[in-house]
């Protein structure tokens, strides 16, 4: 049987990195995009020339609206069958003095990268627990794990994504579903568009490896949680970070 994977925020950067890393490894692929359409069809594209004989639905969703993240998954078990496997992914940025972030700035912040992985994963997991068998993998970051000065948001939701890990992992268990997380470190994505070169520069020497991560770095550990040698792997928080942060 040829397991079906979503992933939230699959257009670009680590999410693109998975698609494709799940195409090569014969799933099938549903992922969810909002900004970036002509992107998401790029990578829809370049799963089916991976693996040709799978499936890939790339659909629009706000990871933040919780009726479009309930469309999304019902189009997606309804084409593609039962999910086995759930990425959360969707996540933004913002580079702001705490004292100049607004209301809307914190409610975003927390309603993608937070919210977001709550309202997806509370409409696929009634499958899973279903089957008896998942896999369930929140994308968090190491500012989540040691905070970064100017992204309070940004570090306390991708802190709750660490506490919802390790909380959902002990609750469905029973249930035969895993439940990780994996904390990127710097990592060569349009997240890092802000800083200069002389910034990543810096950023790299900080990190013990000597040099950023790559999306497909990430994508690899994440497609490593779901599959049989990691079947006795829940509740972890996984650093691909090269050292950054440790």
């Amino acid at each position: 049987m040829t397991n079906n994977v979503f992933i939230t925020g699959g257009s670009r950067g680590i999410g693109a990195a998975a698609v494709l890393a799940f195409a090569r490894a014969g799933y099938n692929v549903a992922f969810t995009y909002n900004s970036h359409p002509d992107a998401a069809d790029a990578v829809r594209r370049q799963a089916e020339e991976i693996n040709p004989g799978g499936l890939y639905l790339a659909i629009r969703a706000d990871a933040g609206d919780p009726a479009q993240v309930r469309t999304a998954v019902a189009r997606a078990e309804q084409e593609l069958g039962s999910l086995q496997v759930l990425v959360c992914n969707a996540g933004i940025a913002q580079v702001k003095l705490f004292t100049d972030t607004t209301d809307e700035d914190w409610r975003r912040m927390l309603d993608v990268n937070l919210s977001g992985a709550f309202y997806v994963t509370r409409a696929v997991l009634p499958g899973m627990i279903s089957l008896k068998s998942g896999s369930i993998v929140n994308v968090s970051s190491v500012w989540g794990q040691v905070g970064a000065s100017c992204e309070v948001h940004y570090s306390a939701a991708k802190a709750g994504l660490i506490g919802l890990t390790r909380a959902l992992a002990k609750e469905v268990g029973p249930s035969g579903v895993t439940v990780n997380c994996v904390c990127p470190g710097v990592i060569q994505t349009d997240m890092l568009g802000d800083f200069t070169g002389s910034d990543l520069a810096a950023l790299a020497e900080e990190t013990p490896l000597g040099r950023l991560g790559t999306p497909q770095e990430v994508a690899a550990a994440i497609l490593w949680l779901c599959q049989g040698d990691a079947a006795f792997v829940t509740g972890q928080v996984i650093g691909v970070g090269g050292g950054f942060g440790a």
